[in-house]
Parts: C-alpha cells; sequence; structure tokens
C-alpha cells in the first residue's frame, strides 16, 4: 500500500528512508553469525540466507533441532524469521516463504511443495497471470501438464525453477567463502567470556586440526580463527605461514602476536558461542629428520621469522625478491609477499667458477654514458661516466636482449646489447648500446645498467 494509507491505518508508523546499501551490509553480518553453524552460507536476495547443513545437523541433534537453534538465535538479535529445511536450496526457500515451515523427510520434497501456489516461482508478473487464467494455481497443478508445452509456452526458466522447487534438480549453493580445507570449533554451554584463557581453548583446536594434516600428509599455509559473539558480532583473525607447517606452538604464538597488533583489540562483549579455527590453505608436507649438524635449521630460522614479522606488522609489510620466467633485467625480478603460498621461480645460476651474468645493483633508468668503440657493434674501449673517464681492461658480450614484443610498453623499445667490462682500476660495469646499428638506428647510444659487486 502507498505510505498515505499506511499512516492513515496507524498514525504512529516509524518512518524511514530504504538504504538498500546498509540492508545489504547487515545481511552480510548475518551470514557470517550464520558461519557458526554451517561454513556454507549464502546470501538469498533480498532477505533471506541459504545455509547448507550437510554433515552439520547432529551436531545440534539433528535437522529440527538445528532449525529452533537458529530461529532462536536470530531471535536474540531482535530478528523474526521463517526456515524451512529441505533436500534442495530451491525447496527449502518455497517453503519458507510460501509453505508450511519445518524440515521434509528425506526425498519428499515434491509432495510438500506441490500444494504450493504458483507464486512461488516467484516467475514474472505477466507469467503468473498467465497461468493463473490458464486454471493453473498450485505447482501440482503445473506440474501435472506436458513440460515441453509449458516450456514453448512460458520458457525455460520457468520450468527449471519449478523442477528445482519440486526436488527433481538439485542446484548447489555458492558460499561466501569457500570449504576450508580443514576445520575444528568448540561450543560453549554458557558464553566464554575469559580472554586470558583463550589460548588454552585455542590450543587444543589447533592441535585437533594439525592432527587431521598429520593423517593426510599435509601443513598448513594460512589459517584463521573465528569468535562468535552472542550479539551477532563475529571477530577473525587470519594469519600465514611462509612454509607448511604442524607445529601448534609456533602457530599459537603467531596468533598471539597477531592479536597483539590488532588495531581494535579482540572484545568477548557478553560472550563467545563458538570459537573456531580453520586452515584455509594447505600443502603437501613430509616428515623430515634434522641431522646432529643440524643441516636446514637456518631455513627454518628464516621461516619463522617470517612468520613472527608478518603476524606483527601485517603480511604486506614483509616482502622478498622472486624471479621470473623473462630474459628483460627489469621484469627479472620483483618484490612479492615473503609468507606467500606460491611456490617462487628458481633464480638462475652461473656456472661454478664463473662470475654472475647480471649484476645485483641496477639503475632505474639506466644511466647515459660516453662511449669510444673500436667498431660501431663491438664493446667499449673505455666510456665516461659521471665526469670520470674508465678504461675498459676486459669485455664479454655482447648478450643481444630483443624487447618483449607481446607487452605494449616494450613495443616501442630497441633492441639492446649488454656488455660485462671490467676497467683497469677492477670496477666491473653491466652496459648496453641501444638500436641495431644501421637495422634500428644511425647512432646507438650506450647507457650503465648496474654494477657488479
Amino acid at each position: 500500500m502507498t505510505l498515505a494509507d499506511a499512516r492513515a491505518r496507524a498514525p504512529h508508523l516509524a518512518v524511514a528512508q530504504a538504504d538498500p546499501d546498509a540492508d545489504e551490509r547487515l545481511m552480510l553480518r548475518l551470514a557470517a553469525f550464520g558461519e557458526q553453524f554451517t561454513p556454507l552460507v549464502a546470501l538469498d536476495p533480498p532477505c533471506g540466507l541459504m545455509l547448507d547443513a550437510t554433515g552439520c545437523a547432529h551436531l545440534f541433534g539433528g535437522e529440527a533441532m538445528m532449525r529452533t537453534y537458529i530461529l532462536q538465535a536470530m531471535a536474540r538479535l531482535f530478528f523474526t524469521g521463517r526456515a524451512a529445511v529441505a533436500g534442495t536450496p530451491d525447496a527449502a526457500r518455497a517453503l519458507a516463504r510460501f509453505g508450511a515451515e519445518g524440515v521434509t523427510p528425506p526425498g519428499e520434497d515434491e509432495i510438500f511443495t506441490r500444494p504450493l501456489s504458483i507464486a512461488a516461482l516467484e516467475a514474472p508478473r505477466e507469467t503468473s497471470v498467465a497461468l493463473t487464467r490458464a486454471g493453473l494455481t498450485t505447482l501440482g497443478d503445473l506440474a501435472d501438464r506436458s513440460s515441453s508445452a509449458l516450456t514453448a509456452r512460458f520458457g525455460d526458466e520457468t520450468m527449471r525453477r519449478l523442477t528445482r522447487i519440486l526436488g527433481r534438480e538439485d542446484a548447489r549453493i555458492t558460499p561466501l567463502r569457500p570449504l576450508p580445507e580443514c576445520m575444528v570449533e568448540r561450543r560453549f554451554a554458557e558464553p566464554f567470556l575469559d580472554l586470558s584463557a583463550i589460548e588454552n581453548v585455542l590450543r587444543p583446536l589447533i592441535a585437533e586440526a594439525m592432527g587431521i594434516l598429520e593423517r593426510r600428509g599435509q601443513g598448513g599455509r594460512a589459517f584463521e580463527a573465528r569468535f562468535f559473539r552472542t550479539d551477532g558480532a563475529v571477530a577473525v583473525l587470519r594469519f600465514e605461514t611462509g612454509a607448511p607447517s604442524r607445529n601448534v606452538e609456533a602457530l599459537l604464538r603467531l596468533f598471539r602476536l597477531k592479536a597483539e597488533s590488532l588495531a581494535d583489540p579482540l572484545d568477548p562483549g557478553f560472550g563467545f558461542d563458538v570459537i573456531r579455527f580453520c586452515v584455509l590453505n594447505a600443502e603437501t608436507l613430509a616428515q623430515s629428520q634434522i641431522g646432529f649438524e643440524r643441516q636446514g635449521a637456518q631455513e627454518g630460522d628464516v621461516a619463522d621469522l617470517v612468520d613472527r614479522l608478518a603476524a606483527r606488522f601485517g603480511r604486506e609489510r614483509v616482502l622478498r625478491f622472486a624471479a621470473h620466467e623473462t630474459h628483460d633485467p627489469v621484469r627479472a625480478a620483483s618484490y612479492v609477499y615473503a609468507a606467500s603460498s606460491s611456490k617462487p621461480n628458481s633464480w638462475e645460476k652461473p656456472e661454478p667458477g664463473e662470475p654472475p651474468l647480471r649484476p645485483l645493483f641496477l639503475f632505474d633508468p639506466p644511466q647515459p654514458i660516453d662511449t669510444m668503440a673500436q667498431t660501431p657493434d663491438g664493446p667499449p674501449m673505455h666510456f665516461k661516466w659521471r665526469r670520470v673517464r674508465h678504461m675498459i681492461a676486459r669485455a664479454e658480450g655482447p648478450e643481444r636482449i630483443a624487447p618483449e614484443w607481446w607487452r605494449g610498453a616494450s613495443r616501442d623499445r630497441r633492441t639492446r646489447d649488454y656488455y660485462r667490462l671490467e676497467d683497469r682500476e677492477g670496477r666491473r660495469f653491466w652496459v648496453f648500446r641501444e638500436g641495431l646499428y644501421e637495422s634500428e638506428t644511425a647512432a646507438p647510444r650506450w647507457f650503465l645498467h648496474g654494477l657488479f659487486a
């Protein structure tokens, strides 16, 4: 009805401007709260949630008890709702919105949904009007008709919606977050309030999760601790490790560092109902034995340092160099997260006893130099850089590097011939000539790109 009619019937009606963005944020918050019942939660617009209770109902004493528990939890947050449990998401939605609430026995979705009005199809208005005028008032009436004739008249989407509501076709939900590799949780009969003892709760949870990973031959790389408060708020702490790990005490230490670095400290409010620990990402981790000389201990110490720094200062502030498969020296290395789960490319190693092919220090941009060469396409005899002339004693090269034509930024760049030079004082330089003589340019230019240690 219009607002004027509503106010005429209820003069004290409270009115507020619609705020779709706020409604969406509220539904996302309720979805996060609903994840304490099952990790598979999806939004069901405009004002519903869809929970996949497969494998979770027994934790609450069955589907009926789980449904009652969810409605009671929502009531504590001052929300009223309707809930139905069925074999398919579409059947559950139709029963909750247009039919009798409750639990549908397995395999009986069609029996319970056939009496529903065709409004349960939520089809366009013109489709609903046409069905009603044809004398089809319930889903059962529609199901008894020829599917080919109905499809030709009302389209594939209407019939697909009907078959899913009747339970003849199943379409799984797409959860807001992917299912974790491993998940363990602790539920409390009374809200948990003692933050000083929270590590005593997490330690057995982490140990249980690590036991599951050990049986799989895996180790965790990304972890998450979720704290579900009685008022609906959900606190989430995520942390990562630089290498697969099953070390309970090390993970507990990372959790402690992460909790201490939070700008908004962990607050139990009126207490936590559920504490959950998840392994978001896992990789293969074989058992290893450290020898008496403790080989490999140094790498483990570095990985532990990276984990602690990332937990304290944030993953985006702890970086390392990573190699890229390219001949372009500018793109050959870049910064990546030190705790990243992606496997880095191996660095190209020089032959034993040979100097490195590339310097560690590069100029950005390359420094122009004045040179004198014996031949137009030969190495320089000497060059002048920063007002100092360097006489060349040895030269190696050229290493010809053509621009990467498939990259837009490299299309206008010319071919480069790189040389490794050593002057009479023993200083070593990495220079290049830009442009092939006569084919790309009549006057190639020289640049100093890097210095060898």
